[in-house]
């Protein structure tokens, strides 16, 4: 079980973030960006299980700077919730919630002592592939169905660090036609594509795809392996 710190942005903002650390030496570090649900007890799950993997890992709370404390389930409200708060994170100005993760990466780094890669989920998986760019101090990325991050503007992304993607062919958010323009675009991107739908990981989602999720996560591990220890 982990626990809730505060971090602090380079701006001054002050947001909690979920922090597990394994039992010994961490071997590297984790962050693990939310889907449009807020640092939920999935999420705090999946911090947990690279936590057991020997990674510490770290969840930012990344709605904060809008509405504080998000924390919900999967339904129709509060997916319609989620969305609204995706959209007004991503309108803040300046620097808006990439300088909140940055400073989990930092965190990561600093408690680690060791290299840092970052993981992210729907909402999360965009942010994932826009940190593999902007952001200091990463050494992999591994966006899971990123919503949006097909569109032409962020395929025009050029990654800093090593990228694994797993896209699936049932996904609204990333369809197929942005699937097959990134994989032209990015040679260098290792993308999976998997016969599930948006959200297959999550086993708290009526989407959960167990054979795609256990999939996914062993290469995942590998990969992170390859580029973290």
């Amino acid at each position: 079980m982990g626990k809730f710190i505060d971090l602090k942005a380079a701006d001054g903002f002050s947001f909690p973030a979920y922090v597990a650390e394994p039992a010994g030496k961490p071997k590297a570090a984790m962050v693990v960006l939310q889907e449009i649900f807020g640092v939920n007890s999935h999420i705090q799950e999946v911090t947990d299980r690279f936590a057991a993997q020997g990674y510490l890992a770290v969840a930012p709370a990344l709605f904060e700077r809008v509405e504080k404390g998000v924390d919900t389930g999967y339904n129709e409200a509060t997916m319609k919730a989620g969305i609204a708060l995706k959209a007004a994170v991503l309108a803040l100005p300046g620097a808006g919630i990439m300088q909140d993760i940055q400073a989990a990466i930092d965190h990561a780094a600093k408690a680690s002592g060791g290299k840092v890669g970052i993981i992210g989920f729907c909402f999360g998986g965009l942010l994932a592939w826009r940190s593999a760019e902007m952001l200091k101090g990463l050494s992999a990325a591994v966006p899971y169905y990123g919503g949006g991050m097909v569109a032409p503007e962020e395929i025009a992304r050029k990654p800093k660090v090593p990228v694994m993607a797993h896209l699936s062919d049932h996904d609204h958010s990333a369809p197929m036609e942005g699937v097959n323009a990134l994989i032209k675009a990015h040679p260098e991107v290792e993308v999976h594509i998997y016969n599930a739908d948006h959200g297959f990981n999550c086993d708290h989602r009526g989407a959960y795809n167990e054979a795609a999720a256990n999939l996914a996560r062993e290469r995942t591990l590998a990969f992170l392996a390859k580029h973290l220890t």
